[in-house]
């Protein structure tokens, strides 16, 4: 049974994609090329608006001024987003502030959460343990 659900598909699905330093954006092209593969992989499961949230390529996760971060959680608060795409769980968010802030906007609006591994779903207290889990801090 799969946790995208036609309110999931009614809303967008948001790309996100981030690579911290300017040095990576130069050298590890192949992890922008599968992130931004990600809006491919949206629209099989089903979505036909897609959004790509690029804003803070070259900006460190950490400390710093992520203003497609924010675009993010804005949109997920208004109840535009269905779902989140990542790569990994650990590229949405640096901190333990930001992650949380996610994982529980993402739980009160019904915003799955997609990466190379599986779907999850915020509101589902395995699904919790699964992206905690998952969350690497560096």
């Amino acid at each position: 049974m799969t946790k995208i659900t036609a309110d999931h598909l009614a809303r967008a699905a948001f790309v996100y994609i981030r690579q911290s330093t300017a040095d990576q954006l130069v050298h590890n092209q192949e992890s922008r090329r599968r992130q931004y593969g990600l809006a491919d992989r949206a629209k099989q499961l089903g979505w036909t608006s897609v959004e790509v949230v690029d804003d803070d390529l070259g900006r460190s996760g950490g400390g710093v001024n992520r203003p497609g971060f924010e675009r993010l959680l804005a949109a997920i608060c208004e109840g535009r987003v269905g779902a989140v795409f990542s790569i990994e769980a650990s590229r949405l968010a640096r901190n333990g502030r930001d992650w949380h802030t996610l994982i529980e906007f993402c739980g009160l609006v019904g915003t799955v959460i997609v990466d190379e591994d599986g779907i999850y779903d915020p509101r589902h207290p395995n699904d919790r343990l699964l992206l905690g889990m998952n969350r690497t801090v560096t």
